[in-house]
């Protein structure tokens, strides 16, 4: 338990669930570990009471070794610790199994293990964080390997340099107290390395003082089982136990009877991987989804998307939109400003729908506009007329809004600028934050041509390089009479066309 972290205890908690329990409610009490403490409290929707020595109480302190009641559960504060096996004396027998090889093992109660395997998805997709993620699967094998004394996540370290060379992400044993948990670095990090599992015995210890040193209580053999994938890169899975004396089987277990347990421990490996892997695409594909539409997420789903994401320069279509009057508006309705930021959202809604909807990038919002583009990640001919398309999508929704008093959108307004040219797209950012987006002079000038759209009251100005030179006489002459007369030309579709700046 993390010091100074409150957690929460029940039938329904979390980590701390007690789903056997009818007279613990589904949150009964909120513990923390404090100053070597655990201060326990009772909550108001608990229904039952919390005994401590014999007396009800909603509120108090344990050390460790003490303990108390709710309903038919007895809560024990345990402070075991981890601390490595100094492996001064080496095994006295070491075997290495393969996938292959732990693939022809049959198990003998096949049921059993097939039952608790079946509980793998739902323990991983239940998990609201990492550490639960952790806790459940250490309880989830202790379950399933019955001769087991102690089980534990590990992870190793990928160079010196990023910090010990094991971590324990997280372990438990059957039975509570007693001495530390005493992992061998030397035979995690082994298996780690040869992609294998490694099982280790030693020779039982009669001399207490000894058995500091070569292994932990209650263990005369270990084994650690690698998770293959990207997904769970460096991690391990280790289970010790003793060959006599365990408390679940019914015989007492030899060498031979430890490839059945290293099996399934391997198939939880194998399933925590290709979980945890869907979980991660989902949540990257996701995070994407709100930068990237649909058909792009198409091309580049198989992708990597460290190498997708990549910063490079290339040719893009810029589209810059802002709602007009926001900064008066919000000065007029300081009184009601969330229901503002409810209106102004939605606004940015259209522009981002519209954007996606023709293949574009979300770039940004800067306050009350967005930015999108297009021309990247993936290359696009026709990015132009995309660009123009969502842009006059963008102007027809908030006519279409206009027309209606009733519509949230009915008094807004916005401007649109699009430009074309040379740009830096992908992730920017620090190392602490970044976002998919577009640098260069071509977002500053289609931002400026958005802000023309105030003086030559245009919803739209556009600065797309590829207009012949022969017109642009032509244009400038219409941004002339429309910024000086104010009064467009017939048959003016709203469009003021640049060739470049001037």
């Amino acid at each position: 338990m993390r010091a100074n972290q409150q957690f929460v205890l029940g039938r329904d908690a979390g980590i701390y669930s007690t789903p056997w329990d009818a007279q613990i409610s589904r949150h009964h009490a909120s513990v923390c570990w404090t100053d070597g403490r655990l201060h326990v409290e009772k909550l108001a929707e608990a229904r039952n009471p919390i005994f401590l020595s014999g007396q009800a109480n909603d509120h108090f302190v344990l050390s460790p070794g003490e303990h108390f009641v709710i309903g038919q559960t007895t809560f024990t504060l345990a402070s075991d610790t981890v601390k490595w096996l100094a492996d001064l004396n080496r095994p006295v027998e070491e075997q290495t199994f393969s996938p292959q090889a732990l693939e022809r093992v049959r198990f003998r109660n096949a049921d059993q293990r097939i039952e608790v395997l079946s509980r793998l998805p739902d323990v991983i997709s239940g998990s609201v964080s990492e550490n639960e993620l952790f806790v459940r699967l250490v309880s989830m094998l202790l379950a399933g390997i019955p001769r087991a004394s102690a089980v534990a996540l590990v992870a190793t370290s990928e160079s010196p340099a990023s910090g010990p060379p094991v971590r324990v992400l997280h372990w438990d044993r059957r039975l509570s107290g007693g001495d530390d948990f005493r992992p061998s670095q030397r035979l995690i990090l082994d298996a780690v390395r040869r992609g294998e599992s490694v099982l280790h015995i030693w020779e039982p210890e009669r001399d207490a003082s000894a058995a500091l040193f070569t292994m932990s209580a209650n263990v005369d053999w270990a084994f650690c089982t690698p998770v293959h994938g990207e997904a769970c890169r460096g991690w391990g899975v280790y289970v010790a136990g003793q060959f006599t004396g365990s408390l679940l089987s019914e015989q007492p277990a030899a060498p031979e009877d430890l490839r059945e347990d290293m099996k399934f421990t391997e198939l939880v490996a194998a399933t925590l991987n290709s979980l945890r892997q869907t979980e991660l695409l989902q949540r990257k594909q996701a995070a994407l989804r709100g930068f990237f539409s649909p058909q792009i997420l198409e091309a580049i789903t198989h992708e990597d998307p460290e190498v997708v994401l990549a910063p490079r320069e290339t040719e893009v279509s810029v589209l810059f939109c802002d709602v007009r009057g926001f900064s008066r508006r919000a000065e007029r309705q300081a009184e009601h400003l969330l229901t503002l930021l409810d209106r102004v959202s939605k606004a940015l809604g259209v522009m981002t729908h519209h954007i996606l909807d023709k293949g574009g990038v979300f770039g940004d919002f800067q306050g009350d506009a967005a930015m999108g583009f297009w021309g990247w990640p993936i290359a696009q001919e026709n990015m132009v007329e995309r660009a123009c398309s969502a842009a006059l999508a963008i102007r027809l929704a908030f006519e279409t809004a206009a027309r209606d008093p009733s519509h949230p959108l009915a008094d807004f307004r916005v401007g649109i600028g699009l430009a074309t040219g040379r740009a830096v797209a992908g992730r920017i950012g620090t190392t602490d934050q970044s976002k998919v987006t577009v640098f260069g002079p071509v977002v500053n000038l289609a931002s400026r041509l958005e802000g023309m759209t105030k003086i030559l009251h245009s919803p739209m100005v556009e600065l797309l390089h590829r207009v012949p030179a022969k017109d642009r006489v032509k244009d400038f002459l219409t941004v002339y009479i429309a910024q000086y007369n104010r009064t467009p030309p017939a048959g003016w579709d709203g469009v003021v066309t640049l060739e470049r700046k001037s």
